[in-house]
């Protein structure tokens, strides 16, 4: 158990400072968009789905699932940015309502679509082909 949460720690510090990086770097978008916000969460969605079709097919330990799928896609993801920014958006106006709204809808729509992906292609590229022939 030790181990696992060596693991876990270990991912959610590097998340954590990818997630930062992705806030100094990506601007926002007009009327406070907050894209730096969205692009954590979407990558992490993308990624968790990723290494989580990777453990199901046991390409990778449950070692590597905990490091990646929980510490550093739980780093790198912020639901608490993500709340907070739609509800300062949603209260600065009525344009910032509309902002709001959008983003919430996009950062859904778009993150589900990501893990989505993300668990297609860590999938069994046999179990993938199955899926388009049927």
């Amino acid at each position: 158990m030790i181990k696992i949460v060596v693991l876990v720690f270990a991912g959610g510090a590097v998340g954590a400072v990818l997630r930062e990086f992705a806030m100094l770097t990506v601007p926002n978008l007009t009327h406070g968009f907050p894209l730096d916000i969205l692009v954590a969460n979407l990558l992490a969605a993308f990624m968790l789905g990723f290494v989580t079709g990777l453990h199901d097919r046991r390409a990778v330990s449950d070692a590597v699932n905990s490091l990646i799928g929980t510490g550093l896609t739980g780093g790198l993801s912020t639901f608490s940015s993500f709340a907070y920014g739609s509800t300062v958006l949603a209260t600065a106006s009525t344009q910032g309502t509309l902002v709001a709204f959008a983003y919430v809808v996009t950062s859904l729509v778009l993150g589900y679509a990501a893990v989505i992906v993300g668990r297609k292609l860590g999938a069994d590229p046999h179990s993938v082909r199955r899926d388009r022939i049927n």
